[in-house]
């Protein structure tokens, strides 16, 4: 396979959210407010097991009226803020205003890093001459996180559900990506976490590769084989 085209995946992929704890403890900074090192352990504990972060863990437990939003969180801005909020909510913070500040925080530039390799990959597949789009499940624009990193620069097309109303696997979404990079599916790559999600590329002729969701620290090389790939 002759690889010309390669789609990644936001989340997970090229870049890992924050830990819910220094989620919480930023906005609470920025809020001015104070919590105890147990209080704050808790809060965080219980925000992750609701699936409160976006980018973060799912669920452990789905609540029945947040069901059908879940389902389909990423098809517009509104049901994305409206499923993740619904889930912090099942935590009772001690101020109401922390559930849209926590949402507002997720979607700035520091709320994300890249993974350590993702930078060289990206360069390194310009040089090579691929054309480079990144396809997410997402209800916000992820652009000024990619801007604020230097990873933008590398990007031709950035196709995200939310504005598109649909959500992977839905091959609507990479047929998107692969017409904006001028590629046929059979000569592009499409680079995720996501079995299900990602997996869709397969569906419309792409080769896919799977990566794992794992904290920066712990994938300092994960997206090097991608290189092999390639060639």
């Amino acid at each position: 396979m002759a690889v010309k085209g390669v789609l990644f995946d936001f989340s997970g992929t090229l870049f890992c959210v924050e830990s819910v704890r220094d989620w919480l403890q930023a906005v609470l900074y920025e809020r001015g407010s104070r919590l105890s090192e147990a209080e704050l352990a808790r809060y965080a504990e219980q925000l992750a097991a609701a699936g409160a972060l976006p980018g973060g863990s799912y669920p452990q437990r789905m609540p029945s009226h947040l069901a059908e939003l879940w389902a389909t969180r990423d098809e517009s801005a509104e049901r994305h803020r409206a499923a993740y909020t619904g889930l912090a909510r099942q935590v009772e913070l001690p101020d109401p205003g922390l559930y849209d500040a926590l949402y507002e925080r997720h979607m700035t530039p520091a709320a994300w890093r890249p993974y350590p390799d993702a930078a060289e990959l990206l360069r390194t597949l310009r040089e090579r001459g691929m054309g480079i789009a990144v396809v997410s499940n997402i209800g916000w624009d992820p652009r000024p996180v990619f801007r604020a990193h230097g990873l933008d620069p590398w990007v031709d097309a950035y196709v995200l559900s939310y504005e598109h109303g649909v959500q992977k696997p839905d091959i609507r979404l990479f047929r998107a990506a692969c017409e904006a990079l001028g590629q046929d599916p059979a000569d592009a790559l499409m680079v995720g976490d996501d079995r299900r999600a990602d997996g869709g590329a397969a569906d419309l002729g792409c080769a896919v590769h799977f990566v794992d969701h794992l904290p920066v620290a712990d994938r300092p090389a994960g997206l090097r084989p991608v290189l092999g790939l390639v060639e």
